[in-house]
């Protein structure tokens, strides 16, 4: 039926057959490709792969540095910074908006304009406004997120059935109690989720302003061996970058669990 569950015996044989299937289709792909092209590099063997983990994890030659080091640490604290000041700020305004009706009239249309805005599209503004150091890939992230989060937060404060409201307003809450014990304690998993959803779209940003400016960090690396035509390095940055997508979001996984036990127990 439409929506039945599996077995979890079942459902890890179906992920594993189905990462393996896949395995095997680019196996076969790359195995075409260089019977065609015994100099191809669009699509490198499981051995130039391992050579290229190789070129980014030893000591570069010149320089002495071993890329992924260097650009991961840079990437990560562009990101970390951009998602901090991004979600702080969603939840201030998106809290705001979703408690006060006047502040939600004075800053609804604008974050309504910013959500319609491509970061990206816009790269050169940033350039303008923030120069090319560390204000403008937290910047880029910060504009990209938080409008949508903000919209986010606010519209699940409005889904709060309004009998919860009333009643810690019977029971004595003060307006402050009435905010941080009931509302944002109501809507902090839709938050952790709704901030778990943007770590994609943020790390898209990142990419996207190392790729144009950086001189160091993944984007900047993708640009180089793109031009070069190393797939055999672009290839495992691009995995590192969706290992580290799904580390931030098993954190905000377990953070959930344990601020929002009765969430996950519903679940």
């Amino acid at each position: 039926m439409v929506g039945d569950k599996i077995k979890p015996a079942l459902r890890l044989f179906v992920s594993v057959l189905s990462v393996a299937a896949m395995l095997a289709g680019y196996t076969w792909l790359s195995h075409r490709q260089h019977v065609k092209n015994p100099k191809d590099k669009s699509i490198p063997t499981w051995t130039q792969l391992k050579e290229g983990v190789h070129k980014i994890v030893e000591p570069n030659k010149r320089s002495g540095e071993r890329w992924l080091v260097e650009d991961a640490k840079e990437s990560a604290k562009r990101l970390f910074l951009g998602l901090l000041w991004g979600v702080l700020g969603a939840i201030v305004i998106g809290v705001s908006m979703g408690c006060f009706p006047i502040f939600e009239a004075a800053v609804a249309p604008y974050l309504a304009v910013l959500a319609k805005l491509p970061p990206t599209a816009a790269l050169a503004l940033f350039f303008v406004m923030l120069g090319t150091g560390m204000g403008m890939y937290v910047g880029i992230i910060v504009v990209g997120i938080l409008p949508i989060l903000a919209q986010s937060i606010y519209l699940s404060i409005r889904d709060i059935p309004t009998e919860i409201i009333n009643k810690g307003i019977t029971l004595g809450a003060s307006k402050a109690e009435l905010v941080f014990n009931i509302i944002i304690k109501q809507v902090l998993p839709n938050m952790i989720n709704s901030i778990r959803l943007q770590i994609g779209p943020s790390l898209v940003y990142l990419i996207a302003a190392e790729y144009a400016c950086a001189h160091i960090g993944f984007g900047y690396r993708l640009r180089l061996q793109a031009r070069l035509v190393n797939m055999d390095v672009v290839y495992p940055y691009l995995v590192l970058l969706i290992i580290f997508g799904f580390v931030m979001d098993w954190i905000l996984r377990l953070v959930q669990a344990r601020m929002c036990r009765w969430y996950v127990q519903r679940q």
